[in-house]
């Protein structure tokens, strides 16, 4: 059994709060004996918000307060509304000093816990992304000097970071994760230095940089660096329950249907049909129309999980040709 440790995920009033019953729910129903905290952290108003980010008082909050989500408010002192990607980083550097997982909002809990061996002194993220970033021009630096002036700039070491059963010059060679979870030991320690490299990158980046659009790629730029200087790396197989039968991260409801797991389907439709939670989450649109309307069974049908598109691009264009995507 692994040790204590906090899930901090943000919420805000729309859909990410929707969203925040799915994992808070499906963590009470699969991990009932979850004996760390479920800290929704909460961005307060302030100059970087134009309106209040904040889930207002009601059914939805009590809800999530009745399976156990406790509210962390943090100040947005940097990102806000001009970069949401950022909030989760100002959010780990608020939240109490414990081991933690770190979860997008749009993630699933479908497993224990228990079956995940963590080492929260070996930090580590999502490998499930692809090479969105760099964007390699034909003359201008490649993937190799590109990275390595970010480790140089804050004089992190280089080689140790490589995958070198990749060929050189190929973005998986790299470090890059997807930032839907990482975790570390101490949320504030890791989150005051994930954030002062994504600050820095922001506002100085390396000469090698100038070329190239950080947005929205900053949180997953920042975050490989911030995850090495603290002496961690990729995942390995302890890990494989994350992105795997633990959690799920679906981003969107009519994606979990179109190529996610039967056991996700299965946890998403059985705790959506719980009374307490169908009576609110009958009214976001993803879930009337895919669950209790039966639309994602339509969605499942048009592909085969096991043979799936090679592009996502591919997945969402047949939702939307058979009126089944929603945002």
């Amino acid at each position: 059994m692994t040790s204590p440790f906090n899930i901090i995920a943000v919420v805000q009033g729309g859909r990410l709060a929707y969203e925040a019953l799915l994992l808070a729910a499906s963590l009470r129903a699969t991990n009932p004996g979850f004996a760390g905290r479920l800290i929704l952290a909460e961005p307060q108003p302030g100059p970087h918000w134009p309106q209040d980010p904040r889930l207002p008082d009601g059914p939805l909050r009590d809800r999530l307060a009745e399976l156990g989500a406790e509210f962390l408010p943090f100040e947005s002192r940097v990102f806000g509304n001009g970069y949401p990607y950022g909030n989760k980083i100002e959010a780990v550097k608020a939240a109490p000093d414990a081991p933690f997982l770190f979860l997008d909002t749009d993630t699933l809990i479908t497993g224990s816990f228990d079956t995940v061996r963590f080492d929260f002194n070996r930090p580590s993220a999502s490998m499930r992304r692809e090479g969105t970033w760099p964007t390699i021009e034909l003359y201008g630096p490649g993937y190799a000097a590109t990275w390595k002036s970010l480790y140089d700039k804050f004089g992190l070491e280089f080689e140790s970071s490589l995958d070198l059963s990749q060929p050189d010059e190929f973005w998986q060679r790299y470090l890059y994760f997807n930032a839907g979870w990482f975790f570390h030991a101490s949320a504030p320690t890791f989150g005051s230095r994930f954030l002062d490299y994504a600050r820095q990158i922001r506002d100085d980046r390396p000469e090698e940089l100038v070329c190239q659009e950080i947005f929205p790629w900053l949180d997953q730029i920042a975050l490989p660096l911030a995850v090495h200087s603290f002496g961690g790396g990729r995942p390995g197989p302890e890990l494989d329950g994350l992105d795997g039968d633990v959690t799920c991260h679906y981003r969107t409801i009519p994606l979990l249907y179109a190529k996610e797991s039967d056991l996700a389907v299965q946890v998403l439709e059985e705790v959506a049909l719980v009374k307490e939670n169908r009576r609110l989450l009958r009214d976001w649109p993803q879930v009337k129309q895919l669950v209790y309307q039966n639309g994602g069974r339509r969605a499942r049908a048009l592909f085969d999980q096991n043979d799936l598109p090679p592009r996502e691009q591919m997945i969402r264009n047949a939702l939307k040709r058979a009126g089944l995507w929603l945002r």
